[in-house]
């Protein structure tokens, strides 16, 4: 066993006596030991349960024959950190999550692992570093949240609570109507109950095969969430058994897998960050154009909130990810020979899987649209390509062209849309916050839930080098790349310049012509960075850029 590093042996009777401090008995060091990579805290509430999945995953390690031995990972709450400083520190924690996991594991030699994350960043940095560790891996996530049900009966949700505060500022409603709305639309422990970046990596874990069957879906609060815990506990000893290592499932297939379920779902535009950062990881790496591709071939099957008014639990019903996966297969547009956690193929996997509610998953001939939910657009405003949530588009907005709103900050955007600066037909471009600029890359919620809030979703379309929570819908065109921070035509946008937009074409154009653009870009100035202190300033000095999946040049 790998574990025997630290505890056979003469030579290892140092490191065996610190093992004994623990409490270890014979017994249990003569078993696997299993690494559970617990993400609990108490600010998170995706994450206020994961005490008792990680005590559930114990559980099953130990009746399968192992050893559990619990360690602890970082996780930011991006609803908390949203529209100030905080949201800095949000994309740049899967990094240290990854990095964090990295040397807990190599230190202490385990002979496997169950990660067992939740939210945004979380479940792509362990995802990471399991592919960089490459020891038996298997995931179980605490699950979503229940969707939010206001007193009139609607069902809401965390979108519907930031859009709440723009229509504060439209007049449309009053500070009753917000706090109720802060009261209801987050009713339960788990990932926020739409398709949300969280719900969608956990979704992909079963996509690319790192997890078992429900493992995107389940909710939080449901008793089944803690016997997948103590299913996935057990199943670890089979993968270490077996010797079946993350590079064995994550490879290019199961990539593939995982981005055209993406399509299927419409996932958040975020995945067109992690994916590739964990492709990178495990030595399959992909491109952000080759998504169009998926993409083009790829039918959209679901509308969760925000493209549409069902949530994660709806999903769960109708039979969850591998019911997607089922009504993708009938057109074989999924490698159905790649391995999984379970220790079987994707095929055998959907053999006893139905689609059991239409509605929710749409049946392959009948797809809300034939393309896929996201679209990567490129053009003379974003030569490396941009990322749009195609599937939250409001068809009218799908084309659209008018006059740039430039803001070199999220701060100045807000300021002027509740002030009701920006008028139909605008372009609101926001730079200088990509991964490097920002410096952390930092979502855009606030100011994309005021434009809809303000009911200009479906007139006013935002451009930037940052990036989109998953709860963003509307004409949100994120990741521009290069950034205006590193010389990027973004940064060239002067108010007024037109900027036309072709989403069904993926192009996205600044109607300057080159001459001018050149005359601008000899007396562009690279600004000071924002910080230059700490972990932030570090990782501005080595952050890549968003089309390459932000990962850390090392």
């Amino acid at each position: 066993m790998r574990s025997d590093q630290i505890k056979k042996g003469v030579e290892r009777a140092p490191n065996r006596s610190l093992l004994y401090a623990l409490g270890l008995t014979e017994e249990e060091l003569s078993r696997p030991l299993v690494g559970v990579v617990n993400s609990y805290n108490e600010i998170v509430p995706g994450h206020m349960n994961l005490d008792k999945i990680t005590e559930a995953v114990k559980a099953g390690v130990r009746a399968a024959g192992g050893t559990p031995i619990e360690f602890p990972a970082i996780a930011v709450c991006d609803g908390i950190a949203m529209g100030h400083e905080g949201m800095r520190y949000s994309l740049v924690t899967r990094d240290l999550i990854a990095d964090s996991t990295e040397a807990m594991v190599m230190a202490h030699q385990f002979d496997g692992l169950v990660m067992v994350p939740n939210c945004d960043k979380n479940v792509p940095g362990l995802l990471m570093a399991a592919a960089r560790l490459n020891i038996p891996t298997i995931f179980c996530s605490g699950g979503p949240m229940l969707s939010g049900k206001m007193q009139s009966g609607k069902e809401s949700c965390l979108s519907d609570m930031f859009e709440a505060v723009g229509a504060y500022k439209a007049g449309t409603i009053d500070e009753d109507e917000v706090q109720s709305y802060a009261e209801s639309c987050c009713p339960t422990c788990g990932s926020c109950s739409g398709m949300y970046t969280a719900n969608s990596m956990n979704c992909l874990t079963e996509a690319i095969g790192m997890a078992l069957p429900g493992n995107g879906t389940i909710p939080a609060v449901y008793s089944a969430r803690l016997r997948l815990a103590k299913e996935t506990g057990m199943q670890i000893m089979e993968l270490i058994k077996r010797d079946i290592k993350p590079r064995d499932i994550m490879t290019p297939a199961a990539l593939h897998n995982a981005e055209t379920v993406d399509m299927a779902l419409g996932c958040s535009t975020n995945t067109m960050l992690h994916l590739p950062a964990i492709a990178h990881e495990a030595g399959a790496p992909i491109s952000l154009k080759g998504a169009n591709e998926i993409s083009a071939k790829t039918p959209n099957l679901c509308h969760l909130a925000p493209a549409g008014s069902t949530f994660i639990e709806d999903l769960d019903m109708a039979g969850g990810v591998y019911a997607v996966m089922k009504e993708l297969s009938k057109r074989g547009l999924l490698d159905e020979d790649a391995l999984t956690a379970t220790g079987r193929t994707v095929r055998e996997n959907l053999e006893k899987v139905q689609n059991r509610n239409p509605e929710v998953i749409r049946p392959i001939e009948n797809p809300y649209s034939e393309t896929g939910g996201i679209a990567v657009l490129t053009g003379n405003l974003a030569p490396d390509g941009c990322v749009v949530k195609r599937s939250a588009v409001a068809p009218e907005m799908l084309k659209h062209q008018g006059p740039a709103r430039v803001f070199d900050s999220e701060e100045e955007a807000i300021v002027a849309i509740y002030g009701k600066k920006i008028k139909a037909g605008d372009v609101v471009v926001i730079r200088y916050e990509g991964p490097r600029g920002g410096p952390g890359m930092r979502e855009m919620l606030n100011p994309t839930s005021a434009i809809c809030g303000m009911g200009l979703g479906e007139s006013v379309a935002l451009i930037t080098d940052g990036r989109f929570s998953g709860a963003t819908r509307g004409a949100a065109i994120g990741h521009v790349s290069p950034e205006a921070a590193a010389g990027g035509t973004i940064g060239l946008v002067e108010e007024g310049d037109i900027i036309a937009i072709d989403i069904n074409n993926c192009t996205v154009e600044l109607l300057v012509d080159d001459d001018q653009l050149e005359r601008r870009r000899a007396i562009w100035q690279a600004p000071q960075p924002r910080v230059k202190t700490g972990y932030l300033a570090r990782y501005a000095k080595m952050v890549s850029s968003a089309d390459k999946g932000a990962i850390l040049d090392i």
